[in-house]
Order: C-alpha cells, then structure tokens, then sequence
C-alpha cells in the first residue's frame, strides 16, 4: 500500500479555501472597503439566503452555536426546577446552556444505529415538569422527528433542534413533506464554527423559526433585551454575528449541496470498504432523513480503539473519538435524575466509536489508503 504524498486532515479547510478563494477574498474585501463590520448589508444577505435555502420564515444570526442554543432556550420561558430533555450522546454545548440558566438537563439515551434521540426513552423520560425537548442530529442526520413533534404536541412541549452538525439534511415525513433540519420544531440552531459543513473562518451561528413572535424575541435577546435602542424590555446577551463572517457564509452557502455531495461520495467509499467487516460497524442511516456526513463515525467491535487510533497516528492518518464520555457522568451535570438511570448504549458507544477523516477534500488515492490501513490493522 503505497503512503499518500499530501498530508491527511480530519477537516481540510485550507483545500476547500483554495477552490472558492478568489470568491472569498473578494468577498471580504468588499466589507473591509465598506468598513461595515457590525450588522453591515452582508449579514441580512445571508440571512435572507439561508431562510430561502432552508425554507424558513425566519432566521437569526448570531455570534456561535452555543449562543444560539442559549437564545432559544432563554425565548423558550423556563424556569429554574423546569426539565428540558437531552440525547446523553452528543457535544456538551447542548446541555450547558440549559444547565447555566438554573434549567434541568434530563439525558436519554440514543439509538445504536444512527446515534440519534431514542424515541421510546424519551416518551418514558416526561414528567410534569417537562417543558422541552432538544432533539440533537448528530454527526449529519435528522433525529426521527415525526415521532418526536407527535410526543411534543401530546404533552404540550417545545422543540428546540440542534442542528450545529446536520444543516442542509433533509427529513421526510410519512405523508411525502420534506423539511430542512432545523425547521421542524418551534426554534431550530445551528453552528458555522469553521469544521462545520457551512463554516466561517471564525465563529458565528444562527436560530431559525417560523414563529413571528418567537423571533422577535430571540432578534431582543441577542440584542441586549432591545426592541429599539435603549430600551430593555427583556433580559438578553450581546450575540452578534459580524459582517466578514456573513460575507464568508454567503459564499459557502452557494456551495453547500456541493459539498454535500462530497462528503456522501466519501461515506459510500468508506461503506464499501468496510462492509461485512465482523469488527467494523458503519454508521446506519434512518429511512426518513438524508445524510450530509458532518462526521463519518465507526463502531468498532472487539478492536482496542487506542491501539487503532495510535497505529493510524503512526502512519499519518487521524482519527478522533465524539465522544469519549457520557454527558450524565460529567461533573458539571451530575443530576439524581441521571444518576438514577442507565445509558447502555451512550456507554457502549463512548467506548467504541472511532470517526474517520470526512471532509469535501479527499481523493481516492487518500481514501484508499485510509481504508487499506484500517482494514490492514483490524483483523
């Protein structure tokens, strides 16, 4: 097996900037000759062309995803000793903000094969003091949303998506509708930190909802509480995404399905290969969500992972374990709620997963020398 001659990246974003440079650059230079750096014309570009592409009423730009999980949960009206439900298999930002505001996280596990919401430990997870569901579509898949939104509407509950890893997925409901990942629930979110499928070259990120009223709120919050200038009306942050960032996104945007596109190529390469592998388990797939590949994520099977992980590092090849640990065992967020419950498959998975490189850069030579290696060091 013959070494690759370029260095292999998890993400390349210095291959994906040379493809697009000339639009980026000029892009950029556009907003530092206007000197409109703080909610310049590009931002509400952006905005407009991301609520067209996801088909959205409303879309709030924002400083990062983190911010805009707080926003959304902040407009949301909960209350300390209020439970808001979480997968226990997913980034930490997901929790923190509930955590932060006093708010209760409760964890459910997730399904073994698409790594999403497990639908039934969710509905078993309600109580009465249950007033929110944060469905996480991890690694760049739909959570199973038409069960979640009917769970939510018998118990009267509001859906705030985390859609930092899955933008541009597509969930088919059972009557035909299509919808974009983040326009599901009550309030959608999402990241564009830089690795991400829709990245900026800093931080930035967004809220989307159909809701009039809810975006009002959410456009205060981020403002400080204003509705016009100096007057406070709300509580709020100061959340902003800035005019270069946007600039960037607009340009990215035009390319995403490209990228898309990409990254599944790169994931039907990696299924063939590994197929039938008794030790190697690729990522499944739900029947009604499309697959944009933010993480291309194995489950290995009687495989030392650090062993693997280290042999891979050995021959230049990365390798990156999301998530070693489950979120209900973390310090900050021990609860007797979790403590009281168990989460066979986070465990199992936080002790098995291993993600391969993924990004809209790689070549065959590059994925076939990725494969034969791992397929060479698992036996």
């Amino acid at each position: 097996m013959e070494k690759v001659s370029r260095k292999i990246d998890m993400v390349d974003l210095v291959g994906q900037y040379d493809k697009i440079k000339h639009e980026v650059d000029a892009a950029i230079s556009e907003v530092i000759n206007s000197s409109k750096f703080i909610n310049g014309p590009e931002v509400k570009m952006f905005q407009a062309e991301l609520e067209e592409y996801l088909g959205v009423k409303h879309v709030i730009p924002c400083a990062n995803g983190t911010d805009a999980l707080q926003i959304a949960v902040m407009a949301a009206n909960l209350v300390p000793g209020d439970e808001v439900i979480t997968p226990n298999f997913t980034f930490a930002a997901t929790v923190e903000v509930v955590a932060f505001l006093g708010i209760t996280p409760v964890f459910v596990d997730v399904d073994p094969n698409t790594f999403n919401m497990d639908i039934a430990a969710l509905e078993k997870a309600i109580t009465p003091k249950t007033k929110a569901i944060i469905p996480v579509h991890l690694f760049g898949q739909c959570a199973d949303m038409e069960p979640i939104i009917a769970i939510a509407k018998k118990h009267n509950l509001l859906i705030i998506e985390d859609t930092a890893q899955a933008i541009g997925s597509t969930y088919t409901f059972s009557d035909g509708s299509k919808k974009k990942s983040g326009t599901m629930g009550q309030i959608g979110t999402t990241s564009f930190f830089p690795s991400k499928n829709l990245g900026c070259y800093g931080d930035g990120g967004a809220l989307f909802t159909n809701d009039d009223d809810l975006a009002q709120k959410c456009r205060m919050i981020a403002n400080h509480g204003q509705r016009v200038q100096y007057s406070y009306e709300i509580l709020g942050i100061n959340s902003r995404l800035d005019s270069i960032q946007a600039a960037v996104l607009r340009v990215k945007l035009k390319h995403l399905d490209k990228y898309t596109k990409a990254r599944q190529a790169v994931a039907a390469y990696y299924d063939n290969a590994f197929q039938g592998h008794s030790k190697i388990k690729t990522p499944g797939r739900h029947p009604n969500s499309d697959h944009v590949f933010h993480q291309y994520t194995l489950t290995l099977n009687g495989v030392d992972r650090a062993k693997l992980k280290e042999a891979l590092a050995a021959r230049d090849i990365p390798a990156m374990i999301y998530y070693p640990s489950p979120l209900h065992s973390q310090k900050a967020y021990l609860n007797e709620r979790s403590m009281n419950t168990e989460f066979p498959v986070t465990e199992h998975l936080c002790a098995h997963v291993l993600s391969l490189p993924m990004h809209t850069e790689l070549d065959e030579a590059t994925l076939s020398y990725i494969t034969e290696t791992v397929l060479e060091l698992v036996k």
